[in-house]
């Protein structure tokens, strides 16, 4: 009787299982889809901070941003100031054209201040723009540091903006062309010690984690000035980050830098 039973239960479990291997399986339903990045549309002004620079963190060109807020050609801005971000980048980078290096043309050009209105008071310091100088610059480009390359463009994404260069904590930092200091300071993000440097209208250049800048804002400086001494603020070792940008587009310096 007691070996009836056993057989009993060995059929019923053999039953039982048969039946879950037949049912279909169904993965659970997890969703890790990620909310596309939040678009910023203002930016409040910080101290230290000029128009060209807050061009550069969005990648938005500087006479665009002037414009859309009514910041006159002097593009003096202050402290607590509401910048809106709403324009759009869309002029494609130019063919390159590497000519000979640029010549340096002072010319001292009366700065045009503009204060916006603003109510309440407030103590903030109005930033300024240095005086505006014209420099003649031709179009051509040379090495900002005598080091090799260590990190590659990728537009892809905005991964990384510019190139990396490798050098020694206090080696020379160069101009890449002939221009006006149009941002020096550390008021960015992950690039330490930075100066950015107008060449034109079009086209800016920047170089980041610098251990002492030699430079400030307004100064004019020759293509191959030294303007910056290379080191390792914001970031983890000592290299130079250069980046150039076309009507505020990141465009990768290797094609417009001399071959090696």
């Amino acid at each position: 009787m007691e070996q009836v039973r056993w057989l009993i239960n060995i059929l019923i479990a053999l039953l039982l299982l048969q039946g879950c291997s037949s049912a279909p399986y169904r993965a659970p339903v997890t969703d890790v889809s990620q909310p596309p990045p939040r678009k910023i549309h203002t930016h409040v002004v910080a101290p230290g901070e000029t128009l060209y620079s807050i061009a550069w963190r969005y990648d938005l060109d500087y006479k665009s941003l002037a414009a859309a807020n009514g910041v006159a050609s002097g593009y003096t801005i202050y402290p607590g100031q509401i910048i809106n971000l709403n324009i759009s980048n869309t002029t494609p980078p130019p063919k390159v054209l590497k000519k000979n290096p640029p010549a340096v043309v002072k010319k001292k050009v009366p700065a045009v201040v503009s204060t916006p209105r603003r109510s309440g008071n407030t103590s903030s310091t109005v930033k300024k723009p240095p005086e505006v100088t014209t420099t003649k610059w031709s179009g051509s480009w040379q090495w900002p540091c005598k080091c090799d390359v260590i990190a590659s463009f990728h537009s892809n994404g905005g991964l990384h903006k510019g190139i990396d260069l490798k050098g020694d904590l206090g080696d020379s930092v160069l101009a890449a062309g002939a221009g006006q200091v149009v941002y020096a300071g550390d008021g960015l993000r992950g690039y330490g010690k930075l100066l950015i440097v107008k060449h034109s209208d079009k086209y800016l250049s920047a170089y980041a984690h610098n251990s002492r800048l030699l430079v400030k804002e307004g100064d004019v400086v020759a293509a191959g000035q030294k303007i910056a001494e290379m080191g390792s603020t914001g970031t983890d070792s000592v290299k130079l980050h250069f980046e150039v940008r076309y009507d505020g587009q990141p465009v990768n310096p290797l094609n417009y830098l001399p071959k090696k």
